[in-house]
């Protein structure tokens, strides 16, 4: 009997169900998953045995509300913009990431000091940092003094020719005030006034005449190949594409530049939530994050991992003057406002489209 008991016990160990040793990652697709493929999964996979499968999706944020809403959530971490990931944590779709699994600094520095102030948060740890940007083709200028602030992008007589903008209010208007001398520090405080508002449509109107507006990341670079403008905000990594890919000339004012952060979440629910968060505290680490820049230029939000970050994989492209995160790129720079543009969004691009229509 006691035999019998033994082999029943034993039987019943074998139907229960294995732990999984993996964990799904949905990501962006494109070079941007094969950056964290490189730099996080197989790394982290090698380290621990847990297998990472990648899944690629148009907007990883799309799918989680309906999963955790339908109690079946299929994977572990995503990563997101940081809007939908305050946005999510707020509607309580998110899992709890304890800031105490992060890993600290390789001088012993602790992770809360090393991120970039406000990169993470109680269900978000940013992974990286994209930029919008001033840019010009520097065959333009050859001979010739060059741009170099946010203010010559806003100066017609000294460097005149047409301006590319996006055609919304957002980061131009954070613009225009940092063109009109504003320091990074004070522009949020500025625009919440009335006379802030007004002066950023001012220092608009000193272009309106000269701007070709565009809506798609992938104009800005057009329009200055063709020769359609003189300069034109831009993303960052679309620009160093440009350059790298099709041997442009082009280049980045990073003055004023505008900055923000994506990164990882859990979903609530997520089915293999240890390995989710062993492979969060792994992948932002220092060595990781760099090493996701050396792949895509977008840079670590840890101050330790800028001076790791090598060379492109063209093996010719040094990476750190490239990031939005490296420290000489950084001196005037102007961390996005979440919660500003949650509570002003529509009532100030309302005023941009009246503004277009004048």
């Amino acid at each position: 009997m006691k035999k019998l008991l033994i082999l029943s016990t034993a039987l019943g160990a074998l139907s229960l169900p294995a732990v999984a040793q993996e964990v799904n990652v949905m990501g962006w697709g494109g070079a941007y998953s094969i950056s964290q493929v490189e730099a996080y999964h197989k790394p982290f996979t090698a380290k621990t045995g847990v297998k990472v499968v990648s899944i690629d999706a148009d907007n990883p944020a799309t799918p989680i509300k309906a999963q955790v809403d339908a109690g079946n959530v299929t994977f572990d971490v995503a990563s997101v913009e940081f809007a939908d990931a305050v946005r999510f944590c707020d509607e309580g779709l998110l899992e709890i990431i304890d800031p105490a699994i992060l890993t600290p600094a390789p001088d012993g520095t602790a992770a809360m000091d090393d991120f970039l102030p406000g990169t993470v948060t109680e269900c978000f740890v940013a992974t990286d940092v994209f930029a919008t940007v001033i840019a010009f083709d520097a065959t333009k200028y050859a001979g010739m003094e060059s741009p170099s602030t946010m203010a010559d992008f806003f100066d017609l007589t000294k460097f005149p020719g047409k301006r590319g903008a996006r055609k919304n209010a957002k980061v131009l208007l954070e613009m225009a005030l940092v063109g009109d001398g504003v320091p990074t520090s004070e522009v949020y405080a500025t625009l919440r006034t009335e006379e802030g508002v007004e002066r950023a449509f001012a220092k608009l109107d000193a272009i309106k005449s000269e701007i070709i507006w565009w809506e798609a990341g992938a104009q800005p670079p057009q329009l200055l190949a063709d020769g359609e403008v003189a300069m034109t905000v831009a993303y960052n990594g679309r620009i160093f594409n440009a350059n790298v890919t099709e041997g442009k000339e082009f280049e980045i004012i990073w003055d004023g530049q505008v900055y923000d952060v994506e990164g990882w979440v859990v979903p609530k629910g997520a089915p293999n939530l240890q390995n989710a968060m062993d492979f969060i505290s792994f992948s932002t680490g220092t060595e990781p994050l760099a090493k996701a820049a050396e792949w895509i230029s977008y840079g670590p939000p840890r101050a330790s991992s800028a001076p790791l970050v090598g060379m492109y994989q063209d093996g010719k492209t040094e990476m750190g003057p490239n990031l939005p995160t490296s420290p000489a790129n950084l001196t005037n720079a102007l961390f996005s406002d979440l919660e500003f543009w949650a509570d002003r969004d529509t009532d100030l691009n309302e005023r941009f489209n009246a503004w277009l229509l004048k």
